[in-house]
């Protein structure tokens, strides 16, 4: 079921805080949490470090030096995949979620790189959301972030138009090209609405000079969207 966008900002901002804090409950003494990127994201990484203050013990594996330092700032003890290959539990944010499969749009902050790595090593992925990101079918508001590497990657833009991508080059603010905390380039690839996600997210794999893409195929265990309603969890269907 397409969503519309029926509430004002601070609206959306009270739902985003709702099912962060949601999904938080999820946690437990002694886990260690991947931390999401992402202005909902952060709302969670808030509500940990409130959490940690009243005595909860965790390590967090942080997804982007944005989230690195907010953690940080909020003294929660921080890891990394070195230490632990193993996360029990990540939260993230997410730009689209599709309804059922709970397959993902992620990367629009420009961590989808380590999002990913994150959220392959996790036993669980809980992404929170309001219930705007949720959609029929991938690509029906959003582009696919591209992370390319940085050497030739006009040619890999030609190479994902032939996908039928209209790919455009990220900038920053200050109008250069916005560089990953890799220091990749981002290419917004507009496919519009997709049949066939798999499809696409494995040919992207197969592009050279693809470094990662933001389709999130399978990885989400449970979505915590917040509505009018208050916050629904939806699962994955097999």
């Amino acid at each position: 079921m397409g969503v519309g966008w029926p509430y004002m900002t601070s609206d959306v901002d009270e739902l985003k805080r709702a099912a962060a804090e949601s999904a938080v409950t999820q946690v437990k003494d002694g886990m260690v949490v991947g931390l999401g990127s992402g202005s909902t994201a952060a709302l969670a990484v808030s509500a940990l470090g409130r959490r940690v203050r009243e005595g909860l013990r965790i390590a967090g594996i942080p997804t982007s030096e944005r989230t690195a330092a907010q953690a940080r700032a909020l003294d929660i003890p921080l890891t990394t995949l070195g230490e632990h290959s193993q996360i029990d539990l990540t939260i993230d944010g997410a730009d689209e979620a599709e309804a059922g499969s709970l397959n993902l749009i992620k990367g629009h902050g420009g961590a989808l790189l380590r999002e990913k790595i994150v959220a392959s090593a996790s036993q669980r992925l809980v992404i929170v959301a309001d219930e705007s990101k949720l959609v029929d079918r991938l690509g029906q508001r959003q582009s696919v972030p591209v992370e390319v590497n940085p050497f030739g990657w006009q040619v890999t833009a030609r190479k994902l138009g032939a996908l039928g991508a209209n790919p455009v080059l990220r900038r920053g603010s200050d109008g250069e090209a916005f560089r990953s905390d890799g220091g990749h380039y981002i290419l917004d690839c507009a496919f519009g609405p997709l049949d066939a996600a798999e499809t696409l997210a494995n040919a992207l794999d197969h592009v050279v000079g693809v470094v990662e893409h933001g389709l999130f195929i399978g990885m989400a265990s449970e979505l915590r969207v917040a509505g009018g309603g208050g916050v629904r969890v939806l699962y994955r269907r097999a």
